[in-house]
């Protein structure tokens, strides 16, 4: 799939002090309380760690892919940094304001300039609903002095700009394929002009020549409109085009962050080389003779979490030191960030 994805990128390195920082998130805890089946009323719950303090920078016009196996936190992450779920601790700063103490009625001033593109396309639309309302309940919502006219000229106007004919403005979300349902997604997170969309696997419930339609369209809207991204998948190959920076997540903690040329050339962290391992390589004779680096055992619970390093029982570079004290995400080399006791 991935030769059929554009080659250039428009972002250039995030990592430029003159860059404007746009979010800023700090030591973010996203716990839920699980109680037991048949508990009693009075039973204690457990707490399940799904996002552990987890931090990280978000530039202007950049794109932070977030990559990791499924339960590691990935999606969670992303709601509470728009405050779809609530946060048992940390700080998510936008453009100076930390959104996490806010109310419902404050943090609607900020939701305009936050937006998400979900997995599933047609699960994500409202089915009683033309596409043309769909699109249009941003604008009703956060700029209720719009008259009808000027409304549907920009929801016209944006149908066109993701690929859509404005003719199909009042056609419901079965009548589309998944693509299309995805375009009409990004066109609703897009009418509002925001900074920054997350999101969340946006192509993973698509077809393999559909998920690189997606990815271009949102790289030639991020070029075009000045966007932000946070993207979300378990595609490392999708993630590689696309992304600026990568972060990588292991039960709801960072393992490594680095630009994505430097983490696929050299990754530090054991657990990132066996994902990178992973990745199909389009030569064949190559792809036959590399090395894959196994990840034995399954992923422990985010209840009952490993001590020290939540890596060490899946890790062949594991030891004492790395059950006793948990590594502190560091820098290896330039803008390279590793949480790994043996990272050199």
């Amino acid at each position: 799939m991935t030769e059929h994805i554009q080659a250039d990128h428009p972002n250039t390195n995030a990592t430029d002090d003159s860059r404007k920082k746009l979010l800023s998130v700090r030591d973010l805890k996203v716990y839920f309380d699980i109680f037991p089946k048949g508990a009693m009323p009075w039973t204690k719950p457990r707490k399940l760690k799904a996002v552990n303090g987890v931090s990280f920078d978000l530039y202007e016009g950049e794109t932070l892919g977030v990559v990791g196996e499924s339960g590691c936190g990935k999606s969670t992450l992303a709601r509470a940094v728009i405050r779809m779920l609530p946060v048992e601790g940390g700080e998510v700063v936008w453009l100076g304001q930390d959104l996490a103490p806010l109310k419902d009625k404050a943090m609607r001033n900020h939701r305009k300039d936050i937006q998400m593109i979900f997995q599933d396309p047609l699960a994500s639309l409202n089915p009683r609903m033309t596409i043309g309302q769909i699109i249009a309940e941003p604008l009703q919502t956060h700029y209720p002095e719009l008259g009808k006219a000027e409304v549907k000229e920009r929801v016209a106007e944006m149908m066109k700009t993701v690929g859509l004919l404005p003719n199909q403005i009042n056609r419901y979300p079965h009548e589309f394929s998944g693509g299309q349902c995805q375009r009409i997604g990004i066109a609703r997170a897009l009418i509002l002009k925001p900074k920054l969309i997350i999101c969340d696997e946006p192509v993973s419930a698509l077809d393999v020549s559909i998920q690189a339609q997606v990815i271009n369209l949102l790289m030639s809207l991020q070029k075009k409109m000045g966007l932000s991204l946070i993207f979300i998948a378990h595609d490392l190959s999708v993630v590689k085009h696309i992304s600026t920076r990568i972060m990588v997540l292991y039960l709801g903690n960072v393992m490594e962050v680095a630009d994505a040329a430097d983490i696929y050339r050299q990754p530090r962290h054991p657990y990132t080389q066996a994902l990178i391992s992973a990745v199909p390589i389009p030569d064949p004779k190559i792809e036959r003779n590399k090395e894959v680096i196994l990840i034995e055992g399954d992923l422990p619970s985010p209840i009952n979490p490993p001590s020290g390093c939540v890596f060490r029982t899946r890790c062949p570079k594991a030891d004492a030191k790395c059950a006793e004290h948990k590594p502190e995400l560091v820098y290896s080399k330039g803008t390279h960030q590793v949480a790994c006791h043996y990272h050199d």
